[in-house]
This record gives structure tokens, sequence and C-alpha cells, in this order.
């Protein structure tokens, strides 16, 4: 018994084992996967300028594509064209992110007063997640401005925006409440022991960590929309995609689709890798998290 109590005061005293010491790669070992990249992606990148190059019909499609005359004259209206397309992105992700989460916390009340709410915030989901998005905004861009509604805009911007936002509002919805399912349901009782209610719950416990736990999908629904707002040029909007192409019906040439091409690369190519930095080192917290 002396010798048990000994053992267990020693293991007591003992310090916690050592982390494990970080790997350390030779120069050589960090530098050849490296090279090999840059190698391989040189080498493939060549085969595929030889291959379209080796087409007696390149010389033809690089006057009609990438003439750098023509990228030169159409940038400036594609340019401010583009312009309309960044504020419509902004705008209508604040309301996207504001709409989505009142339809989401809609549908995840429980009891049986918040039944209408329920069915509302369900039909409304399915109905606009069933639409594609470019009739939802050729239906509510040119047919919602006749009715002449008082008190509400006729323009195609406005109603083309509203489009993009009842849409996608249905997708980050269901985004979002996948991330309330995802709360433990022991979060919730701990709200309940402490006198909370539902309201007080959603609010305190259940959305600050389901917008944590869905920021990535987030991320990339923003990603989608930066792309999705030129759909705004079938209904008139003279955004890039709709001054490029009324440069290319003046001219007969294509490049200022290039151009319109580069300006939204531009734009999305950062917010990608953001959002897959984002992602990464939400992956590693979790997983120190579980550690």
């Amino acid at each position: 018994m002396t010798a048990e109590v000994a053992s267990s005061e020693a293991s007591a005293t003992d310090p916690a084992p050592a982390a494990p010491a970080p790997v350390r790669l030779s120069r050589r070992e960090r530098w050849t996967p490296i090279l090999l990249s840059i190698l391989s992606t040189v080498v493939v990148g060549g085969l595929l300028a030889w291959w379209i190059g080796s087409s007696e019909q390149w010389p033809v499609v690089q006057r009609q594509f990438f003439s750098g005359e023509a990228m030169v004259e159409a940038f400036p209206a594609v340019l401010e064209g583009f312009w309309i397309n960044m504020r419509v992105w902004v705008i209508a992700e604040i309301l996207i992110l504001v709409v989505s989460l009142v339809l989401a916390v809609m549908r995840s009340l429980t009891g049986p007063l918040f039944a209408p709410l329920r069915v509302f915030a369900i039909a409304y989901i399915d109905f606009l997640r069933g639409v594609p998005a470019l009739l939802l905004i050729l239906l509510l861009g040119f047919g919602v401005p006749a009715l002449q509604l008082p008190g509400l805009p006729n323009g195609a911007l406005f109603w083309g925006t509203v489009a993009l936002v009842a849409g996608y509002s249905a997708y980050t919805a269901e985004v979002y409440r996948a991330g309330m399912d995802s709360v433990h349901d022991g979060q919730r009782a701990a709200a309940k022991a402490l006198g909370l209610d539902q309201w007080q719950t959603m609010r305190y416990a259940v959305i600050p960590q389901a917008i944590r736990n869905v920021a990535p999908a987030l991320l990339n629904g923003l990603v989608s929309l930066q792309k999705d707002v030129a759909l705004l040029s079938v209904i008139g909007i003279r955004d890039a995609v709709r001054e490029a192409q009324i440069i290319k019906d003046r001219t007969f040439n294509y490049s200022s689709f290039i151009v319109a091409a580069i300006l939204f690369l531009i734009a999305s190519v950062p917010l990608a890798r953001f959002a897959d930095w984002y992602a990464r080192r939400d992956a590693e917290r979790r997983l120190q998290r579980t550690a």
C-alpha cells in the first residue's frame, strides 16, 4: 500500500511528457519538391502552348480574341462596367448574409407557435433553390418593373440585384442551418439550464458557433456570387460583360471579353486564395482543439 502511494505521488509529480520535436528538413528535402512542382508546371504549360499554337487557325483566333490594340481600346468602358459589378456584389452579399441568417433562424425555431415562420422559410428556400439564377433574374428583371408597383424602384438594376439576393439567400440559409445543426445539443441544454429562452439561446449560444463553423462555406459563396453578378447583363445592365458585348458588336472583335475575364480574375483569385487559407487555418485550429 505504501509502495502504491509512493508510486502515485511520484507519477503526480512527474513532469508532463514533452511535445515531439519538430522535424527539421535539410535544404535538399525542402527545395526538391518545390523545384519539381515548378518544372512540371512549366513543362505542362509549354506543351499546352505548343499544342494550341500549332493549330492552323491559331493566328485567326489570336487576332479575334487576343488583340492587344483592341484590348487597350476596350479597357476603359469595360472597367467602368466592372465597377457596377463590384458595387452590386458588395451590396448583394451584405443583404444575402442578413436575409439568409433570418431564414435559417426561422427554420430552426421549434414549437407550434413558430410553425408559420418555419413553413414560410421552408417554402421560400425550396422554391428559390429550384429556380435557376438566370431564369430568376429574367423574371424579376423584366416582369416586376412592368407592374409599376408604387413605392418601389422600377429599374432593372434594382430588380436584378433583388433576384441575386433572393436566390443566394435560399442557398446560404441552408449553409447557416447546417452550422446550427452542428452545434452540440449540450450547448442548448446548458443555455436552457441558465434560464435563457429560445431566442436568447440562438443569439448567445448557437448562432456565434454556427457562423464560425460555416465561415469557409460562406467565403466560397462570396466567391461564387462575384462571378454570378455578370448574369445581370442579360437584362440590359451595362456591366463589364454587357460593355464587352457592345464593343464586340461594334468592332467584330472578341478581345473585349478577354478584358472582362481578366478583371473578374483579378477580383476572384485573391478572394479564392483567402478562402482556402481561412479553411486550412480553421481545419488546423479544430485539429489542435481535438488534440
